[in-house]
């Protein structure tokens, strides 16, 4: 392979990488080259049906654990399982699909990322869903039933979460069709068989550094040999990958550079700061009935909730599951039941910044992460999700889902007052694996920022981020679907072809 050349070389065929392909190959004219690490998931069962993702989280041959750094204020046990095929985290998630509130995109444009609100983004929005079947979760299970009466019984109307998100609750929308998830490489790129000869798609081809010429990226070195672009180079490795391959070929801030005895290409002080989260408590219970089998995933119904009165936007999602979550109650000594139910209390847009940085100038080492939970000044973080245990706590007091309940199982009815939910909820956080933020977008006058509105990263010609590290700011919502929506503005960005308001013209220093 070494010495390919193509027009396009797309560094990840994850949950964005695969939709920029797609569409830059939709050209007959040019010549796109998508890499991915990990294998395909073209027919693999354990991928494509969905009910099985859980099994995915840290398996060897389609997922990756990251561990991160101990967390002085939180769970520094948290794993941050990765997919590593074709779909990437869409291939690996819950397929759980949302279009972020219109606050969300407004705050992306406040903070530097023009083009990128609400009436510019929706016909990409569009272009997602003609291409990505949605449908809703419900599978009739009865104690899902019981979580959305309680919600209206506390005074959250149901709403449908495929007319948008406010305060309310509901069963989700899923990216599958039947049983089947719809990842991107699902949507964009199945059959491989069928795919354009102006595409090639290499698999098992991990990105090791990416190779500059006069200040212009040239081309990839992977585990597979050498892969050249004669026009851009797209990064879509996700929020730690990303920000790993920039910083190991050289663009990133000259000191941490230098002191790794990496070469400096760009100082770049931004990329690696920013990291975003959605941080997740869980509160358990054990069921006095059976809790039915019939679901699409174990997470069908949730509920979006506000906590500071006149907040424009929820502070508060809710996962409703019919499990016992107890990844890391049980461990910390919590009991468990194998007939229980849970509902995950997540901080909608945390305030807490984290960073992705080398350990080693060596490929093959993982990044440190640190993702600093409920370290923000004003300890925002932690009264939203204490606020959050006791929500989840006063709907399973209400008469629809309280005949299901014996006993709170985590933390436990003696576990009461701010202090002690508060230190129960930072001991036993989990995640709900949506990093984000770690090349974050900006205007030129944000010297944090890592690339600008058209995605471009600073100070290097030919060369583009397209994943979930460009978010400015964290979105409300999981972040799927926003994804696959970045990466088909990419492609409109790189063809000239997006609407007015984004910026065009040289990359700016």
């Amino acid at each position: 392979m070494t010495g390919s050349r193509f027009d396009y070389v797309v560094v990840g065929g994850g949950t964005a990488g695969a939709v920029v392909a797609a569409r830059l190959a939709e050209d007959p004219e040019v010549t796109v080259c998508l890499l991915e690490a990990g294998p395909s998931d073209e027919g693999v069962r354990e991928v494509l049906e969905l009910r099985g993702w859980q099994g995915l989280l840290g398996s060897e041959e389609y997922g990756y654990d990251f561990e991160i750094e101990a967390q002085p204020q939180g769970n520094g046990d948290i794993l941050h399982s990765r997919g590593t095929m074709l779909g990437g985290s869409s291939s690996h998630n819950s397929a759980i699909a949302f279009r972020p509130l219109d606050g969300d995109l407004r705050r992306w444009e406040e903070a530097g990322a023009a083009g990128w609100g609400p009436e510019g983004l929706g016909s990409y929005f569009e272009k997602v869903s003609r291409k990505v079947n949605m449908e809703s979760s419900g599978a009739g299970n009865a104690t899902v039933r019981a979580f959305i009466e309680a919600g209206k019984e506390a005074g959250f109307p149901e709403i449908s979460f495929a007319e948008g998100v406010r305060e309310g609750t509901g069963l989700f929308q899923l990216n599958k069709k039947g049983g089947l998830r719809q990842s991107s490489s699902v949507a964009y790129l199945h059959p491989l068989s069928g795919m354009p000869e102006n595409l090639t798609v290499l698999t098992g081809a991990r990105a090791r550094r990416l190779l500059f010429e006069g200040g212009r990226a040239v081309g990839v070195e992977t585990s597979r040999g050498t892969v050249r672009a004669g026009e851009e180079v797209v990064l879509c490795c996700g929020a730690f990958d990303s920000p790993k391959l920039l910083l190991l070929s050289g663009v990133g801030p000259a000191e941490q550079l230098q002191g790794l005895g990496l070469p400096v290409v760009a100082d770049l002080p931004g990329v690696g700061e920013n990291l975003l989260d959605h941080p997740e408590g869980v509160v358990m219970w054990e069921s006095s009935r059976p809790v039915p089998e019939a679901t699409s995933n174990f997470y069908e119904a949730g509920m979006f909730a506000r906590v500071d009165p006149g907040a424009d936007d929820p502070a508060l999602m809710f996962h409703f599951g019919t499990q016992a979550f107890d990844l890391h109650t049980l461990p910390k000594g919590y009991p468990t039941a194998e007939n229980a139910f849970s509902i995950t209390p997540n901080v909608t847009r945390a305030r807490s910044r984290g960073t992705v940085r080398l350990r080693s100038a060596d490929h093959t080492v993982p990044p440190r992460i640190d993702f600093r939970y409920f370290t923000d000044p004003d300890g925002y973080d932690e009264r939203i999700m204490t606020e959050g245990v006791n929500l989840a706590r006063e709907l399973a007091a209400q008469p629809a889902l309280s005949e299901w309940v014996e006993r709170e199982l985590a933390p436990g009815a003696g576990v009461k007052g701010y202090r002690e939910v508060s230190e129960y909820v930072r001991r036993t956080a989990n995640t709900v694996y949506h990093p984000a933020g770690t090349c974050k977008m900006g205007s030129s006058e944000d010297h944090g920022s890592v690339v600008d509105p058209s995605l471009r990263v600073r100070g290097i010609e030919g060369l583009r981020v397209a994943d979930a590290s460009v978010f400015p700011v964290m979105i409300s919502v999981n972040p799927c679907i926003t994804c696959m929506m970045v990466g088909e503005k990419c492609a409109d960005l790189i063809r000239g072809r997006a609407p007015a308001g984004a910026s065009h013209g040289t990359s700016e220093a």
